[in-house]
């Protein structure tokens, strides 16, 4: 049976050139400048569903910020008494990043509007500021006596809990997600990337060997992304809880890269060519790297990816753009239809690699024939019927559902 089914599949695949599939266009980014009217500034930091976050300068003054994919859509959820306010991070409805009141950088929550805003500030500290969240916590830093110090919250000032590791002369938690914090922690004079398990001990070193400098910027579903320096050039980089893990993402041509952000498998940042940053995603590799620059109409110096996010229909990257035109800098954001526009026929990457990019092509095809085969459940898309799904079994019904979503393309 083994041996009947590997050349069924051998003559399947060494018949694609002869088949000259071509069945879909590629999914498209859409293209959106975030910058709201009368603003002078603007940045988009982080994404979540629908939603993005940041700031924009309104009068002169930076206000923490909340768009729903359209300049129009803008809040403004600057706390009265502040002279600066900006939103990193945003989750299940709340956003968060720091309040300058009094002239305290203070770690900060919203719930959507300016009179939301929350007071993370821990007692003692000198200054603080929240970076990530998810599920309900937070993720940042205290500057307690002078020393910058990893923090966790869970809501409230009282909640703050000191994530710095022992032997570690300062570190700063960027992102959190699933229980997991990460950041980095400075060991011995050299700055390592880590993450935590919501208390100083559980910290894990994942600086790369032969790494002179490290940290992360992004976490979700166990995957990491930051940067790593060798040689003095900075890479993009992505582990999966392990220094021996890390995977360089840094493009083909590119001098220097660095990824801010990761969700559902796609990694998003930077990567610069010729001098100039490009705002990008990736999907596990270096080879996957979409140039998201191409897709802007004209007129930005260069571009910047901050945040990635999906809403169960779409794919959003936030980011950042430099305008000649204004001169200035002016959120953005990147839109494309999410795989499902391109059915259950989109599993490969390219390279043949497991995952969905939102095209279909050989790869895809390649993918499936192994998992059919190998009656791996990636391959389970269809049930009793031919209807589109899936049923727990291997079967005819998974072939003929491939093949009709494949052709139907995206």
């Amino acid at each position: 049976m083994i041996q009947i089914q590997q050349k069924i599949r051998n003559t399947i695949l060494a018949a694609l050139p002869v088949i000259a599939i071509a069945p879909a266009a590629h999914a498209q980014w859409t293209f959106t400048n975030l910058h709201p009217a009368g603003s002078t500034w603007s940045e988009a930091q982080a994404a979540s569903g629908g939603q993005q976050t940041g700031y924009a300068s309104v009068s002169g003054m930076p206000s923490a910020s909340l768009w729903s994919g359209t300049a129009a859509s803008w809040v403004d959820l600057h706390p009265a008494g502040a002279t600066e306010s900006s939103a990193r991070a945003i989750s299940g409805g709340q956003q968060a990043g720091l309040a300058i009141v009094g002239g305290v950088t203070r770690a900060s929550l919203w719930s959507g509007t300016a009179a939301s805003w929350v007071d993370l500030h821990p007692a003692g500290a000198l200054s603080s500021r929240v970076y990530a969240m998810s599920g309900g916590q937070q993720a940042g830093y205290a500057n307690m006596g002078g020393a910058f110090r990893a923090s966790l919250w869970n809501g409230t000032a009282a909640s703050w809990v000191d994530l710095n590791p022992v032997g570690a002369t300062r570190s700063e938690a960027f992102a959190v997600s699933g229980g997991q914090q990460a950041g980095y922690a400075v060991m011995d004079g050299q700055q390592h990337a880590g993450v935590w398990h919501g208390t100083a001990a559980s910290w894990v070193d994942l600086n790369p060997a032969g790494s002179t400098f490290s940290d992360v910027r992004g976490i979700s579903g166990g995957q990491q992304v930051g940067t790593a320096q060798f040689g003095g050039v900075t890479r993009a980089g992505l582990w999966n809880g392990t220094a021996a893990s890390w995977v360089d993402l840094n493009p083909a041509g590119a001098s220097s890269s660095e990824a801010h952000a990761v969700s559902g498998g796609w990694q998003a940042g930077f990567a610069v060519f010729g001098g100039v940053p490009h705002a990008g995603v990736w999907n596990g590799t270096a080879a996957s790297w979409v140039d998201l620059d191409s897709f802007q109409p004209g007129g930005f110096a260069f571009t910047q990816a901050t945040g990635v996010s999906s809403d169960g229909t779409h794919l959003y990257v936030s980011g950042i753009g430099y305008s000649t035109l204004s001169f200035r800098f002016e959120a953005l954001l990147w839109t494309r239809p999410l795989v499902t526009a391109c059915g259950l026929a989109d599993i490969g990457r390219a390279g043949g690699e497991p995952g969905a990019d939102g095209t279909l092509d050989n790869n895809d095809f390649i993918v499936f024939i192994d998992y059919f085969f190998a009656q791996n459940p990636l391959a389970d898309r269809g049930v009793t019927g031919g209807v589109p799904g899936s049923d727990g079994v291997w079967d005819n019904h998974d072939f003929i559902v491939f093949i009709d979503q494949f052709f139907a393309g995206c």
